[in-house]
């Protein structure tokens, strides 16, 4: 009997190659996901290292929305490190600290950036198992943590006067070895960066670095403008941008080996409060940033001045203030560029409630807002409710919404295509009393940059 082929035959174990190479990727995955995943899971569980967060650590009452959530990253060296040349490993000391608000809904992510040589008033804390803190007047923040990450905890609260919900503290190891176990991360530089401190060496343009280079990156100091603390804040912004883009790369997520080295080394490496002391707690949190689209994951640094006691120290200004404000009460952060320019089209204002200066009233709270205002005028008629008439122009509307959206009006707009150009402002009595306090601050000039940004920006 012929042993030759069939015709056809060698077609016919295409299939079958095809079938058994899904069998075995699939009994891989289900090998990593079942029951190579429960010993994963136990084995990540218990690399998380953790620490209290009570209610005696706070210093803000909890009145945040619900749905919000705030959580403060500490950066640090205060671990024994593998990793020689970040500088001296005595004591603990916060390297860096980022307020990160997510949005309820999560609608958006807003990440303040604490420059770590700003001078505050400190608020004591007990010992926790790091020892007690004294505080004190005009100390600089990162000082804090020499009583614990609920000890920063307390020291951010009292700068920002937002309720903080749980912490993360990172160590610089740790931060290295998720770089590497993510393949590296990109970044574009304008020019080279030498910091013989921080062993960088790196050229001008686009390039992939390791664990180490990022972390160097991220903390040089005599790299970047006049080696200040402020002047690297721009660099960890880029780093962190890249960290967010390459974990959310499907080639690393949808390999269970580059998967698993990365969370080894994630939960390797963090200290939390007991709270979010899981996997499946901390993965909630994962899922709650994957649901933000980029463009809406903003980094932010606190706006500062030169400390008038030490010129080489910062303190927060106003603006950082309106930030903080707007971080507490869940609203968009007002920065410049964020929401785009005011509309322009001219307002005129009509004081139709029969009170004295209420329509100069109303036009100084718009200019002091960045509106057009085109004069002031008595109404024909007296008016309970404020009204916005406007003409037939998509840019009237636009301002008309503004305005209610800035002043709170929720007044009613009308088109009037015949008889008003732009945007008439119809004062009603029922802003004698209410008056013209905007509820959204003006925007305020930050250093930002979104997760989307281009690296080369």
């Amino acid at each position: 009997m012929s042993t030759a082929p069939r015709p056809g035959r060698r077609a016919g174990r295409r299939p079958r190659r095809i079938l058994r190479r899904v069998f075995i990727t699939v009994s891989v995955l289900a090998l990593v996901i079942g029951i190579g995943g429960a010993a994963a899971y136990w084995k990540l569980n218990g690399n998380i290292g953790s620490s209290a967060l009570d209610e005696k650590d706070h210093v803000v009452k909890d009145d945040t929305p619900k749905g919000a959530t705030n959580i403060l990253f500490i950066g640090s060296d205060s671990r024994k490190l593998k990793s020689k040349g970040y500088g001296n490993e005595s004591g603990q000391r916060s390297d860096a600290l980022m307020l990160v608000h997510f949005a309820k809904d999560n609608a958006r992510v807003d990440a303040v950036q604490i420059p770590r040589d700003t001078l505050t008033t400190l608020p004591a804390c007990d010992d926790t198992g790091s020892g007690a803190f004294r505080g004190g007047y005009n100390l600089m923040i990162n000082s804090a943590l020499a009583g614990g990450p609920a000890c920063s905890v307390r020291a951010v609260e009292a700068l920002s006067g937002v309720h903080i919900d749980h912490f993360v503290q990172l160590d610089f190891d740790g931060f290295a070895s998720m770089v590497n176990a993510l393949g590296g991360v990109d970044v574009c530089l304008n020019e080279p960066m030498v910091d013989r401190d921080a062993k960088l060496d790196l050229p001008a343009g686009k390039q992939k670095l390791d664990g180490k280079n990022a972390l160097a990156l991220a903390r040089t100091r005599h790299a970047v403008g006049d080696g200040s603390d402020i002047g690297r804040l721009g660099h960890q912004q880029v780093v962190m941008s890249s960290i967010i883009s390459r974990a959310r790369d499907a080639g690393v997520l949808t390999r269970p080996d580059r998967l698993f080295k990365f969370l080894n080394a994630l939960t390797s490496s963090i200290t939390v409060d007991e709270e979010i002391s899981s996997i499946s707690a901390l993965t909630g949190l994962a899922k709650r940033a994957k649901a933000v689209d980029d463009k809406n994951i903003r980094f932010i640094t606190m706006p500062n001045g030169a400390a008038p006691t030490d010129r080489n120290r910062v303190v927060k200004t106003a603006d950082a203030d309106t930030i903080f404000a707007a971080i507490a009460k869940d609203r968009q952060v007002p920065v410049e560029g964020s929401e785009g320019k005011t509309p322009k089209t001219p307002v005129k204002v009509l004081n139709a409630a029969g009170a004295d200066g209420l329509a100069t009233r109303a036009r100084n709270a718009l200019i002091g807002s960045d509106f057009v205002v085109s004069g002031v005028a008595m109404a024909q008629k007296n008016a309970t409710a404020t009204r916005i008439f406007v003409d037939s122009t998509p840019e009237a509307l636009a301002t008309a919404k503004a305005l209610n959206k800035k002043f709170g009006f929720k007044a009613e707009i009308v088109k009037q295509t015949s008889n008003v150009t732009g945007v008439w402002l119809i004062v009603g009595s029922d802003r004698v009393t209410a008056g013209f306090e905007p509820v959204e601050p003006n925007a305020v000039k930050a250093t930002t940059r979104t997760a989307s940004d281009s690296l080369c920006t």
